[in-house]
């Protein structure tokens, strides 16, 4: 292979993807065989089949079992806005910026104590195993689940205070700084890192997509005073949305 040159498979998936594209082969479409590819690309059968893998590994197409593999349907993606913190709703994030965007958002959570793994420890900047509040999110827009959330908040900070469960008590759904502010801590930053991987089995489960869709996962840190005193992942199907954000000029 010269330099340069792509591999026989890349080059086989990159014609059938480009048809799928621009709806040479529309949703709903049956892939050709292994056996037409082999035939109509000049190539092995191992090559038909690794090109096949990467369409599928990519979301372009689904296996249908007994049936064949189909040219997946490709929703228009959709908005999450990040805008950041206002404060004067009083709301949480997530019903700001789904109410700014006209989204019907709704959520179901659930917390519980544990101690804290390393890495949510070195994040929170305690010791593992110290006692966190883990709380987990399911976002919903207009019924269909959108976004995955996993909070932790260190007891050390909440415990035995009315915002030790964060969506229970006076101010439970309310954000992060309003909640803190009743304990007296003044939230002062929040840092927002944004990576992307292929889907957990029980995110995608969650989420309604299929093994190996990848989402995209915003690692978001609040801090009061340069401690930080919540921090949570936030999983988006990247299929389906783009995370837009908008950021204040200073």
């Amino acid at each position: 292979m010269t330099f340069g040159e792509q591999p026989a498979y890349l080059r086989v998936a990159s014609d059938l993807r480009e048809k799928i594209v621009n709806g040479s082969l529309p949703p709903h479409t049956r892939l050709p065989s292994q056996a037409r590819i082999r035939e109509e690309y000049g190539v092995s059968d191992t090559v038909a089949l690794e090109a096949r893998k990467v369409l599928m590994a990519e979301g372009l197409v689904e296996g249908r079992s007994g049936s064949g593999t189909y040219v997946r349907e490709r929703p228009v993606p959709r908005r999450i806005a990040r805008s950041g913190y206002r404060s004067q709703t009083g709301a949480g994030p997530f019903r700001q910026e789904q109410t700014a965007e006209g989204a019907r958002g709704t959520w179901e959570s659930r917390s519980e104590q544990e101690g804290a793994s390393p890495e949510v420890a070195e994040r929170l900047g305690i010791e593992p195993g110290d006692r966190v509040m883990r709380t987990r999110y399911v976002f919903r827009d207009a019924g269909e689940p959108m976004m995955l959330s996993t909070s932790w908040e260190a007891l050390a900070v909440t415990g035995r205070t009315p915002v030790m469960l964060p969506e229970e008590g006076p101010l439970g759904g309310c954000g992060v700084v309003e909640r803190m502010a009743a304990i007296d801590v003044v939230v002062d930053n929040v840092a927002e890192q944004v990576g992307a991987r292929p889907g957990l089995a029980e995110e995608l489960l969650a989420l309604g997509g299929v093994p190996g869709h990848v989402v995209m996962v915003i690692e978001r840190t609040y801090y009061a005073s340069g401690r930080a005193v919540e921090t949570a992942d936030v999983v988006v199907p990247a299929d389906r949305y783009r995370i837009a954000y908008h950021l204040p000029v200073r």
